[in-house]
């Protein structure tokens, strides 16, 4: 374990699963390095033990539940599942980006947003993408025909990131950033994490020109763990901010501390002992995992995430029954209050800071393939509708996907199409986050990410994709 260097005065911590389970585990753990741990893990009645040393990245820790299942009969990861996955889904996706064009941009091209720019005859595309934790955020991407794409700079260059911005490695997160040209500026909508509160906030930068350089405002324009913020661009002094409440980062933690003050629950609500099993677990060290980083303490109870949104509907009724029965129970009331993620839009001002009007409810997940959130909106015009395109389900696993709203407005009502429009296929997995522009030939073009096959998790390469969209009557279909 040198390789770890344990430092002297490092301490052991041990957790034990509340009394009255289905199931109990004594678990000790011990912080090897900034990026590792080792853990021990006894099943307190049989004194089962196994030691286990994994680093704190995402394949790690789905390693790590893949072992535990394995040896203490637990629900194996979605993502360790998917050597059986098989799909009758096919789509004419064109590979634009499967690697990354410099090495400053370190995890390919999610949540990537596209941009037309028309002037002096000629058409410029300009695309931004995600960048997580990585030292620059941000890359900003030229291309004239959607296939051949260059590296320009990034809106913000390592030490220029908003200072309301928490930054670091492990600790930062950018995400989703959107450029449009609004009032004779080009302006970039994106989320970062608050460096105090940690809660993810929607910033805003500004620029004259598409390449930068840009200026962020001193301040979020919208703060309360809200995430994947679009803008819809009426006219030139008319737009509107479309954003997602970040509640599927909520709910897991309201129901670990339901489960831990009423363990007696974890029967009811979970039928399968695999499940119970994999609950208790993550149970015993909720202690411990709801002090980790907001992205790491995702990923050390995935598997209680993943157990509830294998069976979400039926899930979500339950808490409810129970709820019925309980009325005055607010930590049932939060679990179910925070099981839906809706997706808001309103009104901006001319320059783009501030929200005025009413704030409208666009969408929530309540289609079965959703499971438990929506999210990654882009909202077009063709003739006098409106389609929204969104994604939803685990970000992670083969099950997310992009679906699509239709509505006579831009704040709706909007009507989802029954079936996703996208899928992962055998060569793709997890489509998402779309962004739709016309090509130079006048077709309506959408770009997406996803992984390769066996690759999808947190900070892992996600590729570009393009597909084309035909608009019908009532909906819209992709191109074969």
């Amino acid at each position: 374990m040198d390789i770890f260097n344990i430092a002297a005065n490092t301490e052991t911590s041990t957790f034990n699963t509340p009394p009255n389970t289905p199931f109990s585990f004594s678990i000790s753990i011990l912080k090897a390095s900034d990026r590792a741990y080792i853990f021990n893990v006894e099943d307190t009645p049989s004194k089962k033990k196994f030691e286990y040393v994994f680093n704190k990245d995402h394949q790690s820790y789905l390693d790590f539940f893949e072992k535990l299942a394995k040896q203490f009969n637990m629900r194996v990861p979605q993502n360790r599942q998917n050597k059986s996955f098989k799909t009758t889904f096919k789509a004419t996706y064109k590979e634009v980006l499967t690697q990354n064009l410099t090495s400053e941009i370190l995890y390919g091209y999610g949540d990537p947003s596209v941009i037309r720019v028309d002037r002096n005859q000629l058409i410029e595309y300009f695309l931004l993408a995600t960048s997580n934790d990585a030292p620059n955020a941000f890359p900003i991407l030229r291309s004239n025909n959607l296939v051949e794409w260059e590296f320009v700079d990034f809106v913000f260059p390592k030490g220029k990131k908003p200072k309301w911005a928490a930054d670091g490695e492990l600790v930062s997160d950018f995400w989703a950033p959107e450029m449009h040209f609004i009032e004779n500026e080009f302006r970039v909508y994106f989320v970062a994490r608050e460096k105090n509160s940690r809660e993810l906030c929607i910033g805003m930068a500004r620029s004259e020109h598409p390449a930068g350089p840009f200026v962020a405002e001193k301040e979020p324009i919208l703060k309360g763990n809200v995430i994947d913020p679009h803008i819809f661009v009426a006219d030139n002094h008319t737009s509107y901010l479309f954003w997602k409440e970040d509640n599927n980062d909520i709910w897991p933690g309201c129901l670990l501390d339901l489960l831990y003050a009423q363990p007696k629950l974890i029967s009811t609500l979970f039928k399968n002992q695999q499940d119970q099993s994999s609950v208790c677990f993550i149970l015993s060290i909720w202690p411990w995992a709801k002090n980790l980083e907001p992205m790491e303490r995702f990923q050390a109870i995935q598997v209680l995430i993943e157990a509830v949104t294998s069976q979400f509907m039926e899930f979500y009724d339950s808490v409810s029954t129970l709820l019925k029965n309980e009325n005055d129970n607010e930590d049932l009331r939060a679990v179910l209050k925070f099981m839906k993620t809706p997706m808001y839009a309103q009104q901006l001002t001319e320059d783009g800071t501030k929200l005025i009007g009413e704030r409208v409810k666009i969408l929530e997940n309540d289609l079965k393939w959703e499971a438990h959130l929506v999210e990654g909106m882009w909202v077009t015009k063709h003739l006098n509708k409106y389609y929204l395109f969104y994604a939803g389900n685990d970000f992670s696993t083969e099950h997310y996907g992009i679906g699509v709203a239709i509505a006579d407005s831009p704040l709706g009502p909007y009507t989802k199409m029954p079936k996703q429009l996208l899928q992962s296929t055998a060569e793709w997995r997890a489509p998402g986050h779309p962004s739709v522009t016309i090509a130079p030939d006048g077709k309506t073009v959408m770009l997406l990410h996803a992984y390769f096959p066996g690759k999808a998790g947190y900070k892992e390469f996600r590729a570009l994709l393009a597909i084309n969209l035909i608009f019908e009557e009532n909906g819209v279909r992709i191109e074969s």
